[in-house]
């Protein structure tokens, strides 16, 4: 479910090509690691290396949210829609860093 959410985010918020390639880069890689994690049930590395990339995209999106945020003059409704997705999936990214911790606690990890 933290995937298909992210990833549905993830591509509302890459919509209007506001953001850069990187936004969509960063954020699409750590969704396939998220696969890789679930694919994988037994291995902590896959798990650990899913919520570090998690965490490395709360700072790298709030850097790409400040910085590409449109002024106010060119703000359409689907700049506006696109960009409230963005925002709203990293508004996300902590309780789903929480919910993958506790996986990684689950699966052995210390």
């Amino acid at each position: 479910a933290i995937i298909l959410v992210h990833w549905l985010l993830t591509v509302w918020g890459c919509m209007n090509y506001m953001l850069p390639p990187s936004y969509a880069w960063g954020n699409f890689s750590v969704l396939a690691v998220g696969i890789w994690a679930i694919v994988q049930r037994d291995s902590l590395d896959a798990i650990m290396m899913f919520l570090t990339g998690l965490l490395l995209t709360v700072l790298t999106d709030i850097i790409h949210i400040s910085i590409f945020y449109p002024s106010h003059d060119f703000l359409s409704d689907t700049k506006r829609f696109s960009i409230g997705m963005a925002i709203f999936s990293l508004l996300l990214k902590p309780v789903s860093c929480y919910l993958v911790y506790r996986m990684y606690r689950e699966r052995g990890g210390e």
